[in-house]
């Protein structure tokens, strides 16, 4: 099948198959075709020319933080967040057919990960090596071939490359999930009344005193739940700043209308990039409601 066909059942990621962008599309739409990208751009862009219906976008790990460059992306994508997913991150340590744990010299993957395995990594007495993406890592690991070496990857990298899993569930903190935004061409409008609603924008403050916090006051006075804040620079300027929100909500709603009504009176942008519903893992994860 080529790239272009079916479109609308085909989801695009950055990375190589086996990523864990790839396993957040198997899970959230196993009835889709991953299509894989080399760059966040090109991720973007294979949704902007029709190759796909959807983009898989990590946006944030519960253990790394936020994921670079997307918050400057995906306001100019020209795309709108129609869906979350939340990705468990399962380690596995992955080596060739016939390869032991006591014969390991060397482990192979991205620095996150190779991060958040350190007490295997230690206990192994392995020589860490860094890799643009661990799904890469298990590609040249099986590519090599060498039993002394052995790649940090999902399960799913193990059955595409024919490695063997030495170890599973090998990272340190058994909460590493990441937040994936799904995003489409077009926006969708859900019904609040169906379930909780999430609402994704980003804006500048008016060069004014004390603007972001009366912006804050409007979600606060209107009973708005603001689960995320972030800011960051524009332009590569100290002087230029963005912020980033999540709000629980719809607009439709009279107090995020009215939150969102004072936020506009303190902002000299304010630019929607998506209302779509909660996924199930605020609730349900750690952390999540009681």
């Amino acid at each position: 099948m080529s790239e272009a066909a079916d479109p609308a059942r085909t989801i695009a990621f950055q990375g190589l198959h086996g990523a864990y962008s790839h396993l957040a599309c198997v899970e959230a739409y196993p009835e889709m075709r991953p299509l894989p990208c080399d760059s966040f751009e090109e991720t973007f862009e294979a949704v902007e020319d029709g190759r796909a219906a959807y983009a898989m976008i990590p946006i944030e790990n519960s253990l790394a933080g936020r994921v670079g460059d997307i918050h400057h992306l995906m306001p100019d994508s020209g795309l709108h967040i129609v869906a979350e997913h939340f990705q468990r991150v399962v380690h596995h340590l992955l080596a060739p057919p016939g390869a032991k744990l006591k014969g390991l010299k060397t482990v192979h993957s991205h620095i996150h990960a190779l991060s958040q395995c350190r007490r295997l990594i230690a206990d192994l007495g392995l020589k860490a090596v860094v890799h643009a993406d661990t799904a890469g890592a298990a590609a040249e690991v099986a590519a090599r071939n060498d039993p002394s070496e052995s790649a940090i990857a999902a399960e799913l990298a193990a059955e595409i490359y024919a490695l063997d899993v030495l170890r599973s569930g090998i990272e340190d903190a058994e909460h590493n999930t990441t937040r994936f935004m799904v995003m489409a061409s077009e926006p969708i409008d859900p019904d609040p009344a169906s379930g909780p609603v999430m609402t994704t924008f980003v804006f500048r403050v008016r060069n004014v005193p004390a603007a972001l916090y009366k912006v804050l006051g409007g979600f606060a006075t209107n009973g708005v739940n603001m689960v995320k804040l972030e800011s960051y620079m524009l332009d590569g300027t100290f002087t230029a700043t963005q912020f980033y929100a999540d709000i629980e909500g719809h607009p439709s709603e009279e107090r995020v209308r009215l939150a969102l009504e004072e936020l506009g009176f303190f902002s000299r942008h304010v630019s929607v990039l998506g209302v779509y519903p909660a996924h199930p893992y605020r609730y349900q994860g750690p952390g999540g409601a009681d």
